[in-house]
């Protein structure tokens, strides 16, 4: 399979789940791959992975809630694999329980939510997109959630507001860095079996209420996931920039 060949990509949060589904997918398709996390030796199994299949990859750790981290980390990148064509902005997790009053929701909730998913995507955009614009080239995508596509008293607050947050800032982004031949896009899961939701052990009563919220009646995979960034990041979408792309089963149906 070619159809990233030798282009780099950098996949923040690949240590697991949807960012390492995608990043195992990138690199069978040609791509030279950076793997991307804070847990060495899941970043480790990916990393081998990957080239047990006969792929490139490194692994990288960095805060990227701190701007002088992700500047390490694309030096690191560009150092060891050579110019990121294809960003991946992937890493973020919710750090508050679902459905919690927003006068119950405290302050260290918000502010790791926000900085966790919103700030983040935005300090790695920021380190890597001179480079793009310089190079007229680039390939950015950004993750969301079914969260941020409609309002549920169900939600993690914080998180659906600073995924909502990453959606607009990719449109912004999108109409801001056309010119400069760079696209950016967004994709917005909706409930995927990764192996944290596996390892929650969901009760069976409580799955079949979710797959009944599916039109498609089953829940995601990261390989849905990964199916719909290699789109993205290919040829076959090189007319499509700042479209927030629902990868959901039908269960997100915007008008």
């Amino acid at each position: 399979m070619n159809t990233l060949r030798e282009k780099v990509a950098l996949v923040t949060g690949s240590s697991r789940g949807i960012g390492a589904a995608i990043a195992r997918l990138f690199a069978r398709e040609g791509a030279k791959v950076a793997v991307h996390g804070r847990d060495s030796v899941a970043l480790s199994k990916v990393r081998s992975d990957i080239e047990q299949a006969g792929g490139r990859a490194i692994q990288v750790v960095a805060e990227i809630t701190k701007f002088a981290d992700v500047e390490a980390m694309r030096r690191q990148i560009e150092k060891e694999l050579g110019i990121v064509d294809i960003l991946v902005a992937n890493a973020g997790f919710s750090h508050t329980k679902p459905g919690l009053p927003l006068e119950e929701t405290s302050e260290e909730g918000w502010h790791a939510s926000v900085n966790g998913n919103l700030t983040a995507t935005f300090l790695t955009l920021k380190s890597f997109l001179p480079g793009m614009k310089e190079r007229r080239a680039g390939n950015i995508i950004t993750v969301s959630s079914a969260a941020a596509r409609r309002p549920s008293p169900a939600s993690p607050m914080p998180y659906a507001v600073a995924k909502a947050g990453i959606q607009l800032l990719t449109q912004e982004l999108a109409a801001q860095v056309g010119p400069f031949g760079i696209r950016a896009n967004c994709i917005a899961p909706e409930m995927i079996m990764t192996e944290r939701n596996s390892e929650q052990q969901m009760p069976e009563a409580q799955k079949a209420a979710l797959i009944e919220m599916h039109p498609l009646r089953r829940l995601g995979t990261p390989q849905d996931v990964a199916r719909a960034a290699l789109f993205l990041a290919s040829e076959d979408a090189g007319w499509i920039s700042g479209v927030v792309l629902d990868v959901a089963g039908g269960a997100v149906l915007v008008g």
